[in-house]
């Protein structure tokens, strides 16, 4: 993994220590995903997938702006072509990061729109900085929805507002956002980085695999019957019985003093 800033690839790839972050790097298209940065973005995924140190994973857009959405260039070409380009990649993308045991935190400034806020949404935790703007876009024009927007647009609002959203492509502020459940916090531009940085840092340090059970349980919960879900729970549970985790977690509480994990 690189953590060079100058790069002009279409997405960046950074660590710091447990934490990656992936660079949506397309400034001057206001990182409008095409065709290579959906690749990079399948390729980046299926190595921190491999990769048991990454604790903590950030998706940020480098510039002005989080992500405009796709690439209309490349679907003004050839439409059809240009849909399962872009769709194949990264529908592969989106099930790799669902099943990621790291959170995953988005970092959002400017504007998320179109598959950009699809994206966002397959993100654990949104912090967003004031002035953000977001639009899921596509009903302007003349599309459906892709990389999971319908299946995550109504977990985080519910199905009326998440009709509301797709079906008028009405443009929301931060504050809009926040209060329907789009995003968890509304931060000065200026605070945003340290913010995302200190939760990355928190979760980075937390029991990660029992953290990835919880991602994936939560998700889940709302396709499963409750007896279905009071197994995969009990199953879940005794894959976290098996971490040092777990062990490091039951020490520290009869030992009076905050755990120290792993992640293993």
């Amino acid at each position: 993994m690189t953590t060079d800033t100058t790069s002009s690839d279409p997405l960046r790839v950074e660590r710091d220590g447990a934490i990656v972050t992936l660079v949506f790097n397309r400034p001057q298209a206001l990182n409008a995903i095409n065709v290579a940065m959906a690749q990079a973005l399948l390729a980046a995924l299926q190595d921190i997938a491999q990769d048991d140190s990454v604790r903590a994973l950030v998706l940020r857009g480098e510039g002005r702006a989080f992500m405009a959405g796709g690439d209309l260039v490349t679907l003004q070409r050839d439409p059809l072509g240009g849909v399962d380009a872009l769709l194949e990649p990264l529908n592969q993308a989106m099930l790799l990061l669902a099943g990621l045991n790291a959170p995953v935190i988005a970092q959002v400034q400017g504007v998320a729109a179109g598959a950009g806020l699809s994206l966002m949404l397959q993100a654990d935790f949104v912090l967003a900085s004031e002035g953000s703007k977001f639009n899921l876009a596509y009903i302007n024009l003349g599309a459906c929805c892709d990389v999971g927007a319908s299946w995550a647009l109504p977990r985080w609002v519910g199905l009326r507002r998440a009709l509301e959203i797709s079906m008028l492509g009405e443009t929301l502020d931060a504050a809009q956002a926040q209060h329907m459940g789009l995003i968890n916090r509304v931060l000065p531009a200026d605070a945003l980085a340290p913010e995302v940085r200190h939760l990355a840092l928190r979760l980075a340090n937390g029991p990660t695999q029992a953290l990835g059970h919880m991602r994936r349980l939560m998700r889940a919960s709302l396709e499963t019957d409750l007896s279905q879900q009071l197994q995969a729970e009990w199953q879940a549970f005794r894959a976290c019985a098996q971490t040092d985790d777990l062990r490091a977690g039951i020490d520290a509480f009869f030992q009076k003093q905050p755990a120290r994990f792993t992640g293993r």
